[in-house]
């Protein structure tokens, strides 16, 4: 018999899945630039200033894994467009804020609204899961380093690119004009995915009333090699119980959400710690945002060639090197290049992470990817409080100090990237098919 038309190609749902990431992911950025202004206005403590530039990775984390989960069942265009739709009403509010508080009705009573809609606005972030599963399913195994790391790393220049345009929307026109600028770009990026993006071609077919038999079946004559093992809640429960996905989330917590952290943080580092002009502590922090998301494409072609197991040690040990350097150091020149090596250190293990999930949970790579992306991206809501506790107890020395939870992180995960070394799955013995 005839099978039902697909639609779109590899190429054209690895550029529709970066867009709808590309303005999702800007949340993690909602907060770092400006967080000085809200200190001064509402009186906030170092530590309430980490919270708040790690409330949009809330969400931006834990949604990750049922969102990321969902695309098993449903593909990836749905999860999305719900994500980015959320994320531009958390937006429409803090707009709505701006123009009825902003300045002198911005008080320490607003903080909690301003938690809340920092959390809304990062539903957005949690796009990456979701995108990660949708572009696994559409390449083959061969390519997927090339595709996950361009995905990633070109989605991932959002909050670099923000962290720089923000301060100068900021000085030219004000708070209130910056968050509706924003507002706006979030929704043309919603609606081009709407427009762009689609499914892989086993989801379409499913959609079309083929069976799963059936369906699976044209979509491997089409070139698709991964498929879906069940529910969302089987592939979370299958991806679970392999012990390779949780050394997976250690890494990433390391390096994917130490990113998201020092995006948030590192705008009021170099603005208190060595005392920069805002726009110099924005472009400080594009630089860092923008290698560790642009060598990530460089990254997953260099897992493709040498394995993302020693890939994820090697960028491992710059990041430990880095942030090392960066714990002792109190000079401009020597911490910003520290800070490049750790962008390049955590750029690369990420391409190289998302190298290995498909690699070593074949059976249930949304499941893996939710608990992956998911609960490694914490990491940029559960560092940056840690940090400023470093700096409640020590003042000014405390925003070096605090690197050396990066060291603890990076000693730990290179013992774990070691033994997942010793224990990795044999090109020969990957499995495309679901487990019986």
């Amino acid at each position: 018999m005839s099978l039902p038309a697909t639609r779109g190609t590899p190429n054209e749902g690895l550029t529709a899945a970066t867009l709808g990431f590309f303005f999702g992911f800007a949340a993690v950025a909602l907060f770092g630039p400006t967080a000085k202004e809200f200190k001064d206005l509402m009186g906030l403590t170092p530590a309430q200033v980490g919270l708040l530039v790690a409330a949009p990775s809330l969400s931006g984390s834990l949604l990750r894994i049922p969102f990321s989960a969902w695309v098993d069942t449903t593909g990836g265009r749905k999860p999305f467009l719900v994500l980015l739709g959320t994320s531009v009403v958390g937006m429409a509010g803090l707009v709505a804020i701006m123009y009825t508080a902003y300045p002198d009705s911005l008080t320490p009573g607003m903080y909690p609204i301003l938690l809340l809609l920092g959390v809304l606005s990062g539903s957005g972030i949690a796009t990456f899961s979701v995108g990660i599963s949708q572009v696994s399913y559409w390449f083959p195994q061969s390519r997927q380093g090339w595709a996950l790391g361009t995905y990633a790393g070109a989605g991932n220049l959002a909050p670099g690119l923000f962290s720089f345009l923000l301060p100068l929307v900021l000085a030219g026109a004000g708070l209130p004009i910056a968050y509706v600028a924003w507002l706006g770009l979030l929704m043309i990026g919603l609606f081009l995915y709407w427009r762009m993006g689609q499914n892989a071609p086993y989801f379409q077919l499913r959609d079309q009333g083929l069976s799963a038999d059936q369906a699976r079946a044209a979509a491997a004559d089409l070139g698709e090699e991964l498929f879906p093992a069940g529910t969302a809640l089987q592939t979370l429960a299958i991806s679970a119980r392999n012990r390779k996905t949780w050394a997976l989330v250690v890494l990433y917590f390391t390096t994917f959400g130490g990113f998201i952290a020092l995006t948030a943080w590192l705008p009021t580092y170099w603005r208190e710690l060595h005392g920069v002009s805002a726009f110099a502590a924005g472009a400080l922090t594009a630089v860092f945002s923008l290698l560790a998301s642009a060598i990530r494409i460089v990254g997953g072609s260099i897992a493709d060639r040498i394995g993302g197991e020693r890939t994820a040690i090697a960028s491992l040990t710059l990041l430990l090197v880095g942030a090392a350097i960066m714990t002792f150091s109190d000079g401009l020149v020597v911490s910003v290049l520290a800070e490049i090596v750790m962008a390049v250190g955590m750029g690369v293990n990420n391409a190289a992470v998302f190298k290995l999930v498909p690699q070593e949970v074949p059976e249930a790579v949304g499941g893996a990817a939710g608990w992956v992306g998911g609960l490694g991206a914490f990491g940029g809501f559960a560092v940056p409080p840690l940090m400023g506790a470093f700096v409640s107890g020590q003042q000014l020395s405390g925003y070096a100090t605090g690197f050396v939870v990066f060291v603890i992180l990076a000693l730990l995960s290179l013992v774990v990237a070691y033994r997942l070394r010793r224990h990795a799955s044999r090109p020969d013995t990957i499995r495309t098919e679901p487990a019986s």
